[in-house]
């Protein structure tokens, strides 16, 4: 991320810490048209994954391209334009929902893999892995700290249903090996956010979920912009056009 970011509160917060909450981002009426696009999505092939314990969507734009005029808002691009200095774009797009009662957790980790549109060599580029949805690589660090991550919650979310749970200031480490993970977690945090709120985090921050004990679901659109550009022919996989996002003036 820009080092020039404003000092605001959100700002501070995000740089000092890795995360940072806002509670209001869409309204009730937004967060309800949101939903609605998602549901009428048909459920089917590759990048669509449904069981008792998960629904999620990968490539969600190129799957449900009517929830791009939905997200794309003034008030989305106020929030993130203090945060580059350069043109910036959506690089990547999930949908996850964790539906009552699920029993399925996630383990502390550091988002360290970018989708991109091929496989080449490349100094500092490494391990890749192969999936279904196509190719996926671990940059340098420089990448992974440019790209800011926003979480967009469309139900409450608190402790009981899995809000994430983060360890502040763990994304000025770098790429942490597991076993130093142990030291950090005993300072970690639980992130609730209400329903219509986000996360902004950074994907080198250390951070997890615990298992849902309630009977609600917890719905997220998970959104990463990054103004880096990738070296050589490798390109992001779901890039969005970057004209569509221009930084607001100093």
């Amino acid at each position: 991320m820009d080092s020039s970011t404003p000092p605001d509160s959100l700002a501070r917060d995000f740089l000092a810490n890795g995360f940072a909450i806002l509670p209001t981002l869409y309204s009730p009426a937004e967060v309800t048209a949101l939903l609605e696009c998602v549901e009428s999505a048909p459920v089917c092939g590759p990048n669509f994954r449904r069981s008792r314990e998960l629904f999620a969507i990968r490539d969600l734009l190129g799957e449900v391209p009517g929830l791009w005029p939905l997200l794309n808002t003034a008030t989305l691009r106020g929030l993130l334009a203090p945060f580059f200095t350069k043109p910036y774009q959506l690089v990547k797009a999930i949908y996850f929902d964790k539906p009552p009662l699920s029993n399925w957790l996630v383990a502390w980790h550091q988002d360290l893999m970018i989708n991109v549109n091929q496989r080449t060599d490349l100094l500092g580029y490494g391990p890749w892995t192969q999936k279904v949805g196509g190719v996926s690589v671990q940059p340098p660090v420089e990448v992974l700290a440019n790209v800011c991550t926003l979480r967009i919650h469309l139900d409450d979310c608190d402790a009981a249903n899995g809000a994430l749970k983060v360890v502040p200031g763990s994304h000025h480490r770098g790429v942490l090996q597991p076993a130093e993970w142990g030291g950090l977690t005993p300072t970690a945090t639980v992130c609730a956010v209400p329903a219509g709120g986000a996360m902004l985090m950074r994907p080198l921050l250390l951070h997890a979920s615990n298992r849902s004990t309630s009977n609600r679901p917890r719905r997220v659109i998970h959104l990463e912009f990054a103004s880096a550009e990738l070296p050589a022919d490798l390109q992001w996989r779901e890039r969005r056009p970057a004209s569509a996002f221009s930084p607001m003036p100093m």
